[in-house]
């Protein structure tokens, strides 16, 4: 297993427990202690959590995943959903908004040879991978950069999406539900993605099942604003009925 999805395990498990033990996560994760040793190190440096006799616990700064140390754990799904995705861009579609995000940067990777598609992002990595494609024109926003998921977000960023129509959005979340709507860590960027979803005509969430039924801490629109919800078939049952009910089309692959 390579560092960078080590790291985000390690990351991912500090959310849910609070704390991590080097014998148990060398098992985990396949590796020996004194690598998962080198590992909390190295995170500890980053500040990301703070290093115990035998472990680690979380800072209480730590509550979103840094996209860079976000691991693979749901990364067959997440091509899979991006590649349904793709399939919505069709020829209707000549302008698109991408929000950030791990699914969506896919999504960017697999439309990014559509000869004469316009993409329209906030995300700094995406427009990294896309300003060198000729065949795309690539509008990005200003906006002030978030080190946590690469958005440009804020009053410039939307100034740029206020002057644009989007025939569709493609929209990353960290978490949707029926009552809550579609939620994230920040509640600038949940303002900014906002704005890109109020501009476009048709608006598709992008979500692995464990983002499915969960809330994250601050609202970016009602889930009636959405049009279709694309995840896999991990995504609990009962919160997928109610979503269709509030009139979302689900797609699960």
């Amino acid at each position: 297993m390579r560092q960078e999805d080590r790291l985000g395990r390690i990351l991912e498990q500090l959310a849910a427990d609070g704390s991590v033990g080097v014998a148990q996560l060398a098992t985990d994760l396949g590796v020996s202690t004194a690598s998962v040793r080198r590992d909390l190190q190295f995170l500890e440096e980053q500040r990301l959590l703070s290093r115990t006799h035998g472990g680690a616990v979380a800072n209480s700064t730590v509550y979103e995943l840094p996209l860079r140390y976000r691991s693979g754990r749901h990364g067959g799904e997440k091509r899979r959903i991006a590649a349904e995705a793709a399939t919505r861009v069709d020829g209707s579609v000549n302008t698109l908004g991408l929000t950030g995000g791990t699914t969506t940067t896919e999504l960017a990777r697999q439309v990014a040879d559509r000869h004469g598609l316009t993409i329209v992002t906030n995300a700094l990595n995406i427009a990294s991978e896309l300003a060198v494609r000729p065949d795309l024109r690539l509008i990005v926003t200003g906006g002030v950069a978030r080190s946590e998921s690469y958005e440009l977000v804020g009053q410039f960023a939307e100034a740029t999406l206020e002057g644009i129509n989007l025939d569709l959005a493609v929209v990353g979340v960290d978490g949707i539900t029926a009552r809550g709507g579609l939620t994230t860590y920040q509640d600038i960027e949940a303002h900014t993605n906002n704005v890109m979803i109020q501009r476009a005509g048709r608006v598709i969430v992008v979500a692995d099942g464990s983002k499915v039924g969960r809330l994250a801490l601050a609202r970016i629109c009602e889930a009636s604003a959405v049009d279709e919800l694309i995840t896999d078939a991990s995504a609990p049952a009962d919160e997928l009925a109610r979503l269709r009910e509030a009139g979302v089309t689900v797609t699960t692959i």
